[in-house]
């Protein structure tokens, strides 16, 4: 298929579930999004669709078949990519979804999603670059100093400047509470702490596309006490504002960060993952992001983004996939249909075969069902950050924490079944390079494992979101899915369609109820030991929630979902 004819995300979708299922414009009655509506969504809409279509899809291929390199110490990634970031900064992806007072669009979070995954089914390593920016600005947004945000937080809204998340650590994995980097307290004018360690697997952690680089590091202060609650949040520039700056003018020196190596990855070649160290030669200036100690707890918010982000990047995977296998299998022509199969007759083309028809079908309904699901955590957000009525945001945050494991790991686990059956459809040319659902499947297997590996999201599901407040989430979450349910049937949607999703959540609950039984008794490896399955039926049982809801808003109508 050529470039521009892969439309990546199905506009028709987007449409629909902005404004049918999700009600969009309704968001742009709260304050925050004042001056919003259709006719300020729509173009920015098409905006990143052309980017989408038009500028990042067409360097994929090339970017996927020539990664960064690393040459005397700093990165440098596909020549490419510079004119990408060019594009990306001038159209304001990286703040669309932030306050106009720091130079965004204020633009609902709903709406930037489904236009981030246009960019992201296009190209999701040029993307990488942007939306890992986006996540570090608004932390030093909301927990930096004045100087942090004026110094570094404004042009890395620009696009001047390029930023991180500097969590994991060699030795450490996933388990922060292992972290061992440093920050020693100095008496400097500035406040600067002195950083040393080493970080591993840190996305975009040098590029030669901006004119500086800032990390959000995970260390200890001299003395913090062991584990997470010793943790504080750094923002370390690759580049560091001088005592000889002003206000007016800012003069900059090298901050003792340093590339140590490349991971080589199968996949998300574009975007460069690296080993970092910091403070080698003891002059690294950190300066703390929040109060110390607290870190884990500002990171958090990067990290749910960060997984949302995620889920998104999986869902467009699959969709750019899913798009691609339905074209080939209407344009390819094998076999002769079952009835009828005289050999003089024509062949048929691929999607007239059953078991094709099952593979696209399989593929429509997990990426349709995971956009629609991320499109709901999007409106969560949206509502409790900027929603006026105090007991709604609660509700809305309540709703958005639980089902965030589910909303990074559903589009990201059957999104890679979804990218496996693009390539089965293709055939033995699947298996080739010379056609582009391999290098998806090799892109999409990432999902599953960073921002938190499955197993993780299915602790986080059953042994914090699903138990806390005496289950408050999940009794919320079945009001919502009871309410829709009901809106459903009164649509039109049969009874065949509904009661199976009634039926599942009731056993979701006595199920819950089970498991929580065992932790609460001691036997919390009993317990843990099914997050993973109970994740997984937790996310069909939501899933299947969204479709309810697409089916109320389509009236009942079938047809409105098929191939």
């Amino acid at each position: 298929m050529a470039a521009s004819e892969n439309p990546l995300v199905s506009d028709r979708l987007v449409d629909f579930l902005l404004y049918d299922v999700l009600d969009v414009e309704a968001l742009a009655a709260l304050p925050d999004f004042e001056g919003h509506g259709r006719d300020t969504f729509d173009p920015w809409l098409a905006t990143c669709r052309r980017l989408g279509r038009q500028v990042l899809y067409p360097a994929y291929r090339a970017m996927d078949a020539e990664p960064p390199r690393l040459a005397n110490g700093r990165v440098q990634v596909h020549p490419k990519m510079h004119a990408l970031w060019k594009e990306l900064a001038a159209a304001g992806v990286i703040a669309a979804s932030r306050p106009l007072d720091v130079g965004g669009q204020s633009l609902p979070l709903t709406v930037a999603t489904f236009a981030n995954a246009y960019l992201m089914a296009g190209n999701l390593s040029a993307y990488g670059f942007a939306g890992l920016t986006t996540g570090a600005a608004h932390l030093l947004e909301a927990f930096g100093s004045d100087v942090v945000r004026e110094t570094y937080m404004r042009p890395m809204y620009e696009g001047r400047y390029s930023g991180t998340m500097a969590l994991t650590e060699p030795q450490a994995g996933s388990s922060l509470a292992d972290v061992t980097s440093g920050a020693t307290p100095t008496n400097a004018a500035d406040g600067h702490y002195l950083l040393r360690g080493s970080k591993i697997f840190i996305s975009g952690g040098d590029q030669d596309i901006t004119e500086n680089i800032v990390h959000l590091v995970l260390a200890r202060i001299d003395g913090a006490p062991a584990g997470t609650k010793g943790i504080s949040l750094f923002a370390v520039p690759r580049l560091r504002a001088t005592s000889e700056s002003t206000s007016d003018t800012k003069t900059f020196t090298p901050n003792d960060v340093h590339v140590t190596g490349l991971i080589h990855k199968i996949g998300w070649r574009g975007l460069p993952s690296l080993a970092l160290s910091f403070g080698d030669a003891g002059d690294c200036h950190g300066f703390l992001v929040g109060e110390p100690h607290q870190g884990l707890r500002f990171m958090f918010q990067m990290m749910n983004e960060a997984r949302i982000m995620v889920g998104v990047n999986a869902a467009a995977t699959a969709s750019v996939a899913f798009h691609e296998s339905l074209a080939y299998a209407k344009d390819r022509k094998q076999g002769r249909a079952v009835s009828g199969g005289d050999a003089s007759r024509p062949q048929v083309p691929l999607v007239q075969h059953a078991d094709v028809r099952r593979m696209l079908l399989r593929q429509k309904s997990i990426v349709e069902g995971a956009l629609c699901l991320l499109g709901v955590a999007a409106r969560y957000s949206d509502i409790a950050e900027h929603g006026t009525n105090t007991d709604e945001k609660k509700r809305a945050k309540l709703l958005l924490d639980l089902i965030t494991p589910l909303a990074k790991t559903f589009p990201a686990e059957k999104g890679f079944e979804s990218n496996t059956l693009a390539l089965q459809i293709h055939g033995g040319y699947g298996y080739s390079s010379e056609y582009l659902p391999e290098s998806w499947l090799r892109d999409q297997k990432l999902n599953t494992i960073h921002e938190g590996t499955t197993g993780i999201q299915s602790m986080d599901l059953l042994g914090r979101k699903v138990v806390a407040g005496g289950g408050a989430a999940l009794l919320a979450l079945a009001e919502e899915i009871r309410k829709d349910l009901a809106k459903a049937e009164g649509a039109g949607v049969e009874a065949t369609r509904t009661k199976p999703v009634s039926d599942a959540l009731d056993r979701m609950l006595a199920l819950t109820q089970h498991l929580g039984g065992r932790g609460m008794a001691g036997d919390a490896e009993g317990m843990l030991a099914h997050a993973v399955d109970y994740l997984d039926a937790m996310s069909v049982l939501v899933v299947a929630w969204m479709w309810t809801k697409m089916s109320a808003a389509a009236g009942g109508r079938s047809d409105d979902f098929a191939l």
